[in-house]
């Protein structure tokens, strides 16, 4: 990050797969030769249990009418913490945020200037907060810097670690106190070394060698690493190349120390390991609130896109070297294995008003979307990078949020495909206008309704909720369907649909 890479891979991807989403706006009865059908669609049907789902892909949409899939843009929150000690600098980035009980720890790279990666001018920087919203620095006195020891380093003389050192909470079941966190960092050229520590600020080695050293270009991005309670392993997702495009690899353990052979990602968009763009830091993890989601906050790089002259990047003090390009950030999901699933091709988070956000490898995003409240949680952002007033930056949405399912006054529905769940009850997170409201049908394998949960027999659902009930008018109880083939039918008017869940219990 702190260079423009080896030759060819600033080569600009020239093609571009478009996918493309038909929305037929419902005027009349449902017509099934109409619909928008879904690569979900499937015989078989999928199996829910209690966990929640969100619309950031397409496995449970069978069709959609009268609404459409979109991304929901965030409320820009603005500064949150200036990278503004010489320690740090300019070329700060690889941020990563961890949400730890009543604790927010923050780390990322200290560069005060241009260098090469992996050099001894990296330094690994802390910061912490009760909240997610306000930070502090606090002076750890581990490693003297700039010649002080009155700093937030947690590692320095550790190069080429330094570079990219992320870390993780490790949610695996009887993990060691010593082990709580654990980290990856290293260039293509040492391969990744992993570290373990207790509270996120004193770091050791694993081993002494490095973990895992694949084959070709690499790993001169963020790799990252989490226990995936989906897969019951250790999943590695790393920077890898396909043709010339910066692409995504990954690996699994059990030990966290002993890797398997890497797979390259495939993408939706193009069926292939090749993606349709550059994706730079690829910061995928498992969604806080529906862990079998992987949720992906990629930087999405264009290089050679410039969009300032000179002289306005002398005006704002960017590094010369770095006015180029351009980029922001894209949002993937994965359900494990080696697919990554681009529904939506949109920017989640674009460049804003200034030429300070349009350099090269700018808003780049953190790892790590974090709960910042009972109903919102927030992704941050390096922003302004090679710049002195070089920082980052938070953005926020309602919890659940990213995308949604929207109908307009009018109205439109969305069905699903076959599921079975488990449970007693419905719960949807969703927002109406005044006039607005969402209702819900379940209907059997086949798409007819079931007596006592049909539409007509659906109580209206008006309001702004995170976890709202859904009942009929019968009541919410579920139990006789739990474990029976069923679809959903969510007919929606001037109203947003985020997410739904089985649960058990009554609220």
């Amino acid at each position: 990050m702190t260079r423009f890479g080896r030759k060819g891979l600033e080569l600009y991807a020239t093609a571009s797969v478009c996918l493309v989403f038909l929305v037929v706006v419902a005027t009349g009865p449902v017509d099934s030769r109409a619909a928008e059908p879904a690569a979900g669609n499937t015989d078989k049907p999928v199996v829910l249990g209690t966990r929640r789902e969100l619309f950031v892909d397409r496995l449970l949409v069978d069709r959609i009418e009268g609404a459409e899939l979109r991304l929901v843009a965030p409320c820009d929150q603005g500064s949150v913490l200036p990278f503004d000690k010489p320690w740090e600098g300019l070329f700060c980035g690889y941020a990563t945020v961890i949400h730890d009980g009543s604790t927010y720890h923050l780390t990322y790279r200290g560069r005060p200037d241009a260098g090469d990666d992996g050099d001894t001018g990296e330094v690994t920087c802390y910061a912490q907060s009760a909240d997610g919203l306000h930070w502090t620095k606090p002076n750890l006195g581990l490693f003297e810097v700039a010649g002080t020891r009155e700093n937030n380093v947690i590692l320095a003389d550790a190069a080429p670690v330094t570079h990219n050192f992320c870390p993780m909470l490790d949610r695996r079941p009887g993990v060691p106190a010593a082990e709580r966190f654990k980290a990856v960092g290293g260039i293509s050229s040492s391969g990744l070394f992993a570290y373990a520590s207790a509270d996120c600020r004193h770091w050791r080695k694993l081993q002494e060698g490095p973990v895992f050293k694949p084959e070709g270009w690499v790993l001169d991005s963020q790799n990252l690493a989490f226990w995936s309670v989906a897969e019951g392993k250790y999943v590695l997702y790393y920077r890898s190349a396909v043709d010339g495009i910066r692409a995504i690899a990954r690996t699994t353990s059990s030990d966290f120390l002993h890797w398997s052979a890497p797979e390259q990602m495939i993408y939706s968009d193009t069926g292939t390991t090749r993606p349709s763009q550059h994706l730079y830091t690829n910061q995928t993890g498992p969604y806080f609130r529906a862990p079998h989601l992987y949720l992906s906050t990629a930087a999405r790089f264009m290089p050679g896109r410039q969009v300032i002259t000179p002289a306005e990047a002398k005006a704002i003090g960017v590094h010369p070297k770095y006015f180029g390009d351009t980029s922001d950030c894209v949002l993937m999901s994965s359900r494990g294995g080696p697919r990554y699933d681009r529904c939506y091709l949109e920017g989640l988070i674009k460049p804003g008003i200034g030429a300070e956000n349009w350099v090269s490898r700018t808003n780049y995003p953190a790892l790590g979307l974090v709960p910042t409240g009972p109903a919102e949680m927030s992704l941050y952002v390096n922003q302004n990078y090679g710049q002195p007033t070089a920082h980052l930056h938070r953005y926020s949405w309602r919890t659940d949020g990213l995308a949604e399912v929207w109908a307009p006054a009018s109205g439109g529905e969305l069905r699903t495909v076959p599921v079975t769940f488990a449970g007693n009850r419905l719960e949807i997170n969703f927002s109406t206008s005044a006039a607005g409201s969402v209702r819900v049908e379940l209907q059997d394998g086949g798409g007819k309704p079931i007596p006592g949960w049909s539409l007509q027999e659906s109580r209206e659902l008006i309001g702004n909720a995170i976890d709202r009930t859904v009942t009929w008018k019968q009541g919410s109880d579920l139990e006789k369907l739990a474990g029976r083939t069923v679809r959903l039918r969510f007919v929606v008017q001037d109203a947003e649909l985020f997410s739904f869940r089985f649960a058990d219990g009554q609220r």
